[in-house]
């Protein structure tokens, strides 16, 4: 069993910065994936960006690349999101899953984007 938990979400201007943190804790060793999903009212849950932990590679959406860098520390995940649109305006979920395929999610945190 892998826990997450999400913190640092907010309200920022358009243009301005955020840094999602993930603390995990539990099977850390097991995980195979690591990343951020963002979820809109009405929508599916969207990849934000997603790293294999074997090989470090980090995949991002490209509504954000260039703008956002996904960074990880032993259990912690990083999520640095810099020049925020409105349409960056979600719940952002932390996510894992591990060796048994199984899937982890965190509680969400909002980040609110005001133009």
């Amino acid at each position: 069993q892998v826990q997450l938990v999400e913190s640092g979400g907010g309200l920022v201007q358009a243009g301005g910065s955020l840094t999602l943190t993930c603390s995990a804790s539990g099977s850390i060793a097991s995980v195979m994936f690591m990343g951020w999903y963002h979820q809109v009212p009405g929508k599916e849950r969207e990849m934000v960006a997603l790293t294999d932990i074997r090989t470090s590679y980090i995949n991002y959406a490209g509504s954000v690349k260039g703008r956002f860098t996904l960074a990880r520390d032993n259990a912690n995940l990083y999520l640095q999101m810099n020049e925020l649109k409105p349409e960056d305006t979600a719940v952002y979920y932390c996510y894992a899953v591990d060796t048994g395929r199984t899937n982890y999610w965190g509680q969400g945190t909002q980040v609110t984007v005001s133009s």
